[in-house]
């Protein structure tokens, strides 16, 4: 009989409102580290780091929420979760050259190899998939 269960590992950290985004990035990145990611793939930590950024601050600036932050690694993909209580989805808009911000879903589109937003009872979760470093490259969307 083989054994299909899945082997994880995982963390997770409430940002209240009052929190910086830099308190986020911080938290990632040491997690980051202990799989070993910023010594042999920098760039997807930049890109995790950067997905993270643009979600937490989502969270806080557009929902006016606190941010729940899962990070969950199967060996195949990193999950980025991001619980905030607005019920409002997310949804990438064209850029424009007349306002300053609204490119976070864009960059989070770009950034990640999978993402998606679902409503919860309490709000939305909004999460990102980086596939592993040592399996397939992460293509150009």
């Amino acid at each position: 009989m083989s054994d299909s269960s899945l082997r994880a590992v995982g963390w997770a950290r409430s940002l209240p409102l009052d929190s910086s985004i830099k308190s986020a990035r911080d938290w990632v990145r040491d997690h980051l580290a202990s799989l070993g990611w910023t010594e042999s793939a920098p760039d997807t930590v930049d890109a995790v780091l950067l997905t993270v950024s643009e979600l937490v601050t989502n969270a806080h600036k557009h929902a006016h929420s606190g941010a729940q932050v899962v990070l969950t690694w199967d060996q195949r993909c990193l999950h980025v979760s991001v619980h905030d209580t607005s019920s409002r989805m997310p949804t990438p808009r064209s850029p424009s050259t007349e306002q300053v911000g609204g490119r976070g879903m864009l960059l989070v589109d770009a950034l990640a190899d999978t993402w998606q937003v679902r409503p919860c009872p309490h709000g939305k979760i909004v999460y990102a998939c980086f596939e592993s470093h040592g399996s397939a490259s992460r293509g150009d969307h």
